[in-house]
């Protein structure tokens, strides 16, 4: 399973790349799923739900399944936040998994920089950043600049980045064939 990180300031546009790469690399045949990490607490579970309840009952995992979806949630209690590679290891074997945030880890990841937001560039301190996506003018980077709004180019840089195979495009599906 091929990993790539998109990470960058808040606000500079990182979760809308995500959203047009996920369906950009499904059409081109790619099985493609995403993780996203947050430092602020977040909860997907409603209060007075029962899986709510079993949680707040001391329950190390509860799984919430239905015909649409599923989900697992682990409570990490007085452990520490698991690495990538356990999170990776839960996950369904995919082409390739979109990585949102974890600036610190080690993975290749591409810089999403919007100079509007008064942020400086991380590139020039951080090697695991192979790439930035802009919506600006930036010269003298030791790195590819994409333009952010050209999600077919940081498709294609992604793609040759972690060494996936071109596939053909998939048909689309007009009234009713292939």
């Amino acid at each position: 399973m091929k990993t790539f990180g998109l990470m960058g300031w808040s606000g500079s546009g990182k979760t809308t790349l995500v959203a047009k790469l996920v369906p950009e690399l499904i059409g081109r045949g790619f099985t493609v799923s995403t993780m996203k990490h947050t430092h602020h607490n977040f909860d997907i579970d409603k209060p007075g739900k029962d899986s709510h309840e079993h949680r707040l009952a001391g329950a190390t995992e509860v799984l919430i399944t239905g015909a649409k979806r599923w989900a697992l949630l682990h409570e990490n209690r007085d452990a520490s936040e698991p690495s990538i590679d356990n999170l990776l290891a839960r996950m369904q074997d995919v082409d390739l998994v979109l990585i949102e945030g974890f600036k610190s880890n080690g993975h290749e990841k591409m810089e999403v920089h919007r100079p509007a937001i008064g942020k400086p560039l991380l590139c020039t301190d951080d090697s695991t950043i192979v790439a930035v996506a802009t919506d600006a003018d930036l010269d003298g980077l030791s790195v590819p600049v994409l333009d952010l709004e050209n999600v077919k180019a940081i498709a294609d840089f992604i793609i040759g980045q972690v060494g996936l195979e071109a596939r053909a495009p998939e048909k689309e599906v007009r009234d009713g064939a292939a």
